[in-house]
């Protein structure tokens, strides 16, 4: 029997410590036990790929605008969403990142070849977060000096993020906007000497023939870094646990280096970089059954959505021939990631060099990964042995 819509019941509490122990296995339990539950922290959440294709497609219904926090164009709707989209599109063409190829094949070889050998390391903290620094430094054109502060910044926001201090996760989030606002600054103040590369671009970008704000630029950069920083390193993470945990699977990569493509895509289907996204409802509307106001919040569990059986079977069967459309690991409409294919590329070179460095990949006896807690996911640590 639907809920009443000003009054839905709370059908679970995604902050309990049996959700974040094991959030992956705990999503999967609510897709079975309750596709589309309520809580008073995540607002209604979706569990099923049907459910939550049908909102991404549906950008009306569903709108993206959700925060009171300018979000460019993330948290837009057309035809605002549409303008701003084609600008940053630009800096994603094929050609642009086929020339990344390079620079990004070395920063994964130099930190691959700092790893030791034979001895315990963290792979989170010694490669997937400098990985995912220095790779989004150099395509976006950054000096080098900001390596270690933005590698501080992302241990404070971890740290935050673990203790839930929203004070601590605002005050790190503006941290991070000043970063962006002193290289404006550097950028405008050098005129026609400044270096010609992303970051300077935007500064030169119209919108409607009015140049765009500060404000804007700074939301752009900020989506674009904060939300690359966190889940490059989140699959880094994921794909060095993934083959260590199945050595028949490593086996085979080292063997056929060309299914890395397919193979990456598929790890991260079966353990997602990122756990949610969120809409809210432009107006009345019924899923699965529970009635849901206009302006009531909506949460997407990608994570969940891309194990549904009824799409997948097996979501734990590592199989490399599945339909790509049906994987929702970079998004879907309107709003499906416009860097896919950077991300691809870098961990594909970053796989590459792993295991073309190593003889093999072992999980490191005695000490168990830390598994990351909502909203991120992956590992905050992850203890392996290279040889």
């Amino acid at each position: 029997m639907p809920h009443r819509m000003d009054t839905p019941q709370l059908d679970w509490d995604p902050r309990s410590e049996a959700v974040l122990v094991d959030q992956i296995a705990a999503y999967d339990a609510m897709r079975h036990r309750c596709p589309v539950a309520y809580s008073d922290y995540l607002g209604w959440s979706l569990f099923r790929h049907a459910d939550v294709v049908r909102v991404l497609d549906d950008h009306t219904t569903f709108s993206s605008a959700v925060s009171s926090h300018l979000s460019v164009p993330s948290g837009m709707d057309p035809p605002r969403h549409t303008a701003y989209r084609r600008l940053i599109e630009r800096h994603f063409e094929p050609e642009r990142v086929a020339t990344f190829e390079p620079r990004c094949r070395a920063i994964a070889a130099y930190l691959v070849a700092g790893l030791e050998k034979g001895a315990e390391i963290d792979l989170v903290a010694q490669l997937a977060r400098p990985f995912a620094v220095r790779v989004q430094c150099a395509y976006l054109g950054w000096p080098g000096t900001l390596h270690e502060p933005l590698l501080q910044w992302v241990r404070r926001n971890h740290k935050a993020t673990l203790a839930k201090d929203t004070a601590a996760m605002a005050a790190v989030a503006l941290e991070f906007d000043f970063y962006i606002s002193d290289l404006l600054e550097a950028r405008r103040a050098a005129g026609a000497n400044a270096p010609e590369d992303i970051t300077t671009d935007l500064l030169s970008q119209e919108m409607d023939g009015t140049p765009l704000g500060h404000d804007e630029i700074v939301s752009i950069l900020r989506n674009w870094t904060v939300g690359e920083l966190g889940t490059i390193a989140a699959c880094v993470g994921i794909l060095g646990h993934y083959l260590a945990l199945n050595p028949q699977f490593q086996r085979q990569l080292r063997e056929n280096a060309d299914l890395l493509p397919a193979a990456i895509d598929e790890i991260l289907r079966i353990h997602a970089p990122l756990i949610s996204n969120r809409r809210v409802a432009t107006r009345p509307v019924e899923i699965g059954g529970r009635r849901i106001a206009a302006g009531e919040r909506i949460t997407l569990i990608w994570a969940s959505a891309n194990r549904d059986e009824d799409v997948f079977g097996d979501p734990d069967e590592f199989q490399l021939n599945r339909e790509p459309a049906h994987n929702l690991l970079y998004g879907r409409g309107i709003h499906v990631c416009p860097g896919a294919e950077l991300s691809r590329l870098e961990l594909r070179l970053v796989m590459e060099e792993l295991l073309k460095s190593t003889r093999w990949i072992d999980l490191a006896a005695g000490r168990a990964p830390v598994a990351a807690i909502y909203p991120a996911s992956g590992f905050s640590e992850l203890p392996l042995v290279l040889s």
